[in-house]
C-alpha cells in the first residue's frame, strides 16, 4: 500500500482534505475531537487505526463500497482530528470495532443539517442551488433547483456576524485602505459561499458610507482564488 498520509501541514490544507478529499465523496457522517496537551498524538493516530478500518488503500475503500460496507476516515492537524464516514454495514470478524456504535453519541451528519465546524468554517453537505444554463434541456426556460448534493464551505454563523458588525460599525470612520487590509488578511479560503459572505459585509458596509457621502469600496478588496497548498506532511 502506498504511503498512508493523515497528517495536514495547515489549517488550509486540512480543511481542503475534509472538503475535497472525503465530503465531496460521501463521508458525511463525522466526530471531531482535541487531542489534550501531554498525550502523544501518534498514540491516539494509533488507537484510532488500531479500532476502526481507516489505514487502507484507495483500492480496498473501493471494494468495501462495491460490498456496501462502510469507509471510515482520519485526517489531524497539530491536536486537531476529525474521523468521517460513508454510509454502509460494519464487517463483522476482521478485528474492528464497529465505529457507529462506538461513537454513536458523537457522530454528526453534515447532510442532515449539522455542519462540520472547523477553525471557524462551517462545512455542509446539501443540495445545490440552480442548475446552470448551459446544463438546463431549456437554457430560456425557467430557473431550475439542482438536486445534486455538494459541498458547502462558508464562515461559521458567529464568525460571519462578528465581522459583519465590526466592519459595519466602521463603514464611516475608516479608510479604504483599512478595509482593504481588513478582508486580505481574513483567515479563509475564498471559496464560492465565503465570498457571497463577505460581499453581503461589503455590501452592507457601502450602504452606511453612501448615507455618509463616502466613496465606495470596490469588491477587488476580497480575495477570490484560493492559494495552492500542500496538504500532507511527507
Amino acid at each position: 500500500m502506498k504511503h498512508f498520509q493523515y497528517v495536514a501541514t495547515s489549517e488550509q490544507g486540512f480543511v481542503q482534505q475534509v472538503v475535497s478529499g472525503w465530503v465531496r465523496n460521501g463521508y458525511y457522517f463525522y466526530v471531531t475531537g482535541e487531542i489534550p496537551e501531554g498525550k502523544d498524538p501518534l498514540r491516539v493516530d494509533e488507537k484510532f487505526f488500531h479500532q476502526y478500518p481507516i489505514r487502507m488503500s484507495a483500492g480496498r475503500r473501493f471494494s468495501r463500497k462495491q460490498r456496501g460496507l462502510y469507509n471510515v476516515a482520519y485526517v489531524r492537524y497539530q491536536r486537531t482530528w476529525i474521523m468521517l464516514a460513508t454510509g454502509g454495514e460494519f464487517e463483522d470478524g476482521k478485528g474492528y470495532v464497529d465505529w457507529f456504535q462506538q461513537e454513536a453519541r458523537n457522530i454528526g451528519n453534515c447532510r442532515r443539517g449539522k455542519p462540520i465546524q472547523l477553525f471557524g468554517y462551517s462545512i455542509y453537505y446539501v443540495p445545490g442551488g440552480f442548475v446552470a444554463n448551459w446544463e438546463k434541456a431549456n437554457p430560456d426556460g425557467p430557473p431550475e433547483r439542482d438536486k445534486k448534493y455538494r459541498v458547502r464551505v462558508q464562515m461559521s454563523q458567529h464568525v460571519y456576524r462578528d465581522l459583519l458588525a465590526r466592519l459595519v460599525a466602521h463603514a464611516r470612520s475608516r479608510r479604504p485602505e483599512w478595509f482593504a487590509e481588513q478582508f486580505w488578511k481574513l483567515p479563509f479560503e475564498p471559496y464560492a459561499p465565503v465570498r457571497q459572505q463577505q460581499l453581503e459585509i461589503l455590501r452592507q458596509v457601502n450602504a452606511k458610507r453612501k448615507a455618509a457621502g463616502l466613496e465606495k469600496l470596490p469588491p477587488t478588496l476580497i480575495r477570490y482564488r484560493k492559494e495552492p497548498v500542500k496538504v500532507f506532511e511527507d
